[in-house]
């Protein structure tokens, strides 16, 4: 894939959410919010639409001619994937384009500074090409079944708002044209280089700062800002589903799996650090088999192929690998190894076990119990308690002719066999 290919395909990051302040500061931006405004039969859509992007509510958004999209989650939770498609500019109004913007460099030193200087619009428009679209211009299409602007539609026009303020060539993107292939076109028909960014004069270096005098200072300085809020759920990805064919041996459906399972751990890893509550991860600091990996990846309840490929990564069939998962939910590492290994306890690690096992019923309570390594199996009952090698009880009980994961561990095995009557009762109930 070429250069100029790669080009014609930008994707941007999940912004945050955008609150106390405007979608569009610079005027072209403005005027983009007018056209999707203007095209709008719902008033209460826009509304709508501009909830979601204030909340964040908007992914990653995909940028390629004539067309933007997005996946958008609704207030019920729902993520939608948003399309806004923008009729793209011929091969002879860009020729014209080209033409006009050649014989003033000014317009092309304004886009390099990403400005999009009114003057360029208009000129533009002199020659028969609308740059910025107008009413009507803004088609949407969703997953969601709309047939005029909805809510995610609209969303994602505000959010693509945001993006156009910081750089304009998006537009021109969408109109047909990369970067950097409209700078080399630029470049072949003007009789000098175009000025890009790479050959003008490098900025000189600031001066250095001693250090000793830097530390010295430590104390006067003001303190660090406070740490950012944790979003309320992790971002969503940006959809793969484009007019795009994916390079061999690529399966977009994994991609956007493991984007999204990506997106949740760090959201969770981040929450364990912004809130210090004690957070301890599933996983630990050890690095991960692949078959543990497998297994934490279907936690994530990846759909069809993705599954089918998981539950061969983990080593399992596809019912050893929800129980697998089930046991990952319940403890992480530590509950897949207590259901995968049966060791022999034996030494001052059986003299506790023994120890826990007469201390925790009174009298004649105790059931009776048959002993098998690590696992303690009520007689003529379907419950069992397995010792951890961290000295934790794990419930189990019998479904069919499988031992499954009943609950989370507990400190005694009495505990631990209760909790495994508890979720009895209720899936029985």
């Amino acid at each position: 894939m070429t250069g100029h290919e790669v080009d014609m395909e930008r994707t941007f990051a999940a912004l945050p959410p955008a609150h106390g302040r405007g979608f569009a500061q610079t005027w072209w931006g403005q005027a983009w919010l007018k056209a999707l405004e203007e095209t709008a039969l719902d008033s209460g859509q826009l509304k709508a639409g501009r909830r979601l992007a204030r909340a964040g509510a908007v992914g990653a958004v995909s940028v390629r001619p004539g067309r933007i999209t997005a996946v958008v989650q609704g207030r019920d939770r729902t993520a939608h994937r948003a399309d806004v498609l923008l009729e793209e500019l011929t091969d002879e109004q860009w020729d014209h384009f080209l033409d006009m913007a050649v014989e003033r460099a000014g317009h092309v030193a304004a886009l390099l500074d990403r400005e999009m200087p009114p003057h360029l619009v208009e000129d533009a428009a002199a020659t028969g090409i609308e740059l910025l679209p107008g009413m009507g211009d803004l088609e949407p299409e969703c997953g969601c079944g709309a047939w005029d602007h909805c809510g995610h539609t609209a969303a994602l026009c505000y959010q693509m708002a945001r993006l156009l303020d910081q750089d304009p060539f998006v537009l021109l993107l969408m109109r047909g044209r990369g970067e950097h292939g409209l700078l080399d076109d630029l470049q072949d028909r003007s009789a000098a280089p175009v000025d890009t960014p790479s050959e003008r004069p490098a900025t000189p270096e600031p001066e250095g700062v001693d250090a000793a005098e830097a530390y010295a200072t430590g104390e006067i300085l003001p303190p660090l800002p406070a740490l950012p809020e944790l979003p309320a759920e992790p971002g969503l990805p940006a959809s793969l589903d484009t007019e795009t064919p994916p390079a061999p041996g690529v399966d977009p459906g994994a991609l956007e799996f493991l984007a999204a399972r990506t997106a949740a751990e760090a959201h969770r890893v981040l929450a364990g650090i912004l809130l210090a509550d004690g957070w301890e991860g599933h996983v630990g600091e050890t690095e991960l088999t692949l078959g543990q990996d497998a297994v934490r990846l279907a936690v994530g309840s990846p759909a069809g192929g993705v599954a089918e490929r998981l539950a061969d990564g983990s080593g399992r069939g596809s019912e050893e690998l929800e129980i697998a998962v089930r046991a990952w939910r319940l403890g992480g590492v530590a509950a897949l190894s207590v259901l995968d290994e049966e060791w022999t306890v034996e030494g001052e690690t059986l003299a506790r076990a023994r120890a826990a096992l007469e201390a925790a019923w009174d009298g004649d309570e105790r059931p009776p119990l048959r002993a098998k390594g690590n696992r303690w199996t009520v007689v003529g009952a379907r419950r069992q308690v397995r010792l951890g090698r961290d000295g934790r009880w794990w419930p189990y009980r019998r479904e069919r002719s499988r031992w499954v994961p009943a609950a989370g561990p507990a400190q005694d095995p009495a505990t631990a066999l209760a909790s495994a009557d508890v979720a009895t009762a209720e899936e029985e109930g």
